[in-house]
């Protein structure tokens, strides 16, 4: 923690911990690795492909693998790929989840970190936090209309970790 974390947070986490710009765009930036290695997303000599649209998780999602290329012997291609990566995050998993759950057919659950050639960077990732993440670094981006709320969204206003909740238990059962 540096001393702008205390005179001028940005984020809060649910243990009430505050950090600054500096110290956010940080904290994203290690834990993509941490995702991208825990879940041995990405190997050496990796061709990784995206959908480039102009949401707010697809600019992050861009940044992030850039960021990851220079770091690693990998590239980013429009075709060809061996990896394609995906937006989906804990919100989008979660509520996918839980309506799977609802439906009763548990038999197409199938959003791993990896499946074949589908990896999830920003797996462990809320909306709030990717969307911070872009507006911090001023990543330009299409602000998209507001999503109906879900089951999840109402929960999380009182139980603030459910979805990682959700996500973390579901891995442990596929584990």
């Amino acid at each position: 923690m540096c001393k702008l974390c205390k005179t001028n947070p940005v984020y809060e986490f649910t243990n009430g911990r505050r950090i600054c710009k500096g110290c956010f765009i940080k904290w994203f930036e290690k834990k993509v690795l941490y995702t991208l290695r825990r879940f041995g997303m990405i190997k050496k000599g990796d061709k990784i492909s995206f959908s480039r649209t102009k949401d707010f998780r697809s600019v992050v999602l861009k940044s992030v693998l850039e960021m990851f290329v220079k770091r690693a012997p990998v590239e980013i291609v429009k075709s060809k790929a061996n990896k394609m990566a995906v937006v989906d995050n804990v919100d989008l998993i979660a509520g996918e989840i839980a309506k799977i759950l609802v439906k009763g057919d548990v038999s197409r659950l199938k959003i791993k970190p990896v499946e074949g050639k589908i990896i999830r960077p920003l797996y462990l990732f809320t909306d709030k936090e990717v969307l911070l993440y872009a507006k911090l670094r001023t990543l330009k981006f299409k602000k998209e209309r507001q999503e109906k709320e879900n089951i999840l969204d109402t929960l999380e206003k009182r139980h603030p970790e459910i979805k990682h909740a959700v996500v973390q238990s579901y891995l442990k059962l596929n584990n």
